[in-house]
């Protein structure tokens, strides 16, 4: 069994580098908005994983996209992502001051804030969802197929964990330890990035591979 693909997903993903932000976002709920806020948010990433395993390569026929140049552009989104994790900052955390500010404003009256931005895009966006589709290429299987949209439970799984243990990790590890951990996170996604990258360029231009 190939645990690539779950490993590149856990990099990604990093449940572990968004704790604080479900701290954050999250101080003011009671303890049922907040389990509310974690089936919801690990639910919603299960499902972006699954629904790019299972329809990503058909989107990419309908727009008429090579898989290849999808391996070099999500290789270079793999990058950019590695490159924040690197720098301490979570993967997928692209969202603008306005969106995070509307955030805090809809935690503090109570509205749920489980998908936007927990889900979409802190922990699943762009990156995560061109891994899964360049692994989904990759099953020739039925049984790898379900195997990756399985991966995606243990990703939800993961991320449920990580936030109903967030006050504890966030004392245990502290700002230093998750930092650690994210850059550790990020050295290894930015080696997955180069192989991606690499095979979807020996596929546009078969002379690189002599």
């Amino acid at each position: 069994m190939d645990f690539k693909p779950l490993i590149t997903l856990l990099a990604i993903v990093n449940p572990l580098a968004i704790v604080p932000f479900f701290i954050h976002y999250t101080q003011s709920f009671s303890e049922a908005q907040r389990r509310r806020t974690i089936v919801v948010s690990s639910f919603s990433a299960f499902v972006v994983i699954a629904i790019s395993a299972l329809l990503g390569l058909q989107i990419l026929d309908f727009f008429n996209i090579s898989l290849a140049s999808f391996q070099v552009g999500g290789g270079l989104l793999l990058m950019t992502s590695s490159l924040n994790m690197l720098n301490a900052q979570p993967a997928e955390s692209k969202s603008t001051s306005v969106e995070l500010q509307d955030a805090s404003e809809r935690a503090a009256v109570g509205s749920s804030i489980a998908v936007v931005p927990l889900a979409i895009p802190l922990l699943t966006g762009p990156a995560s969802m061109s891994t899964v589709v360049i692994y989904a290429d990759k099953a020739k299987t039925l049984l790898q197929l379900v195997t990756l949209v399985g991966y995606g439970v243990v990703i939800g799984l993961a991320t449920a964990l990580c936030f109903s243990l967030a006050g504890p990790i966030a004392r245990v590890l502290g700002k230093t330890g998750i930092n650690v951990m994210t850059r550790l996170m990020g050295l290894i996604l930015a080696a997955l990035s180069v192989e991606v990258m690499a095979d979807g360029l020996h596929k546009l231009f078969p002379v690189l591979g002599g």
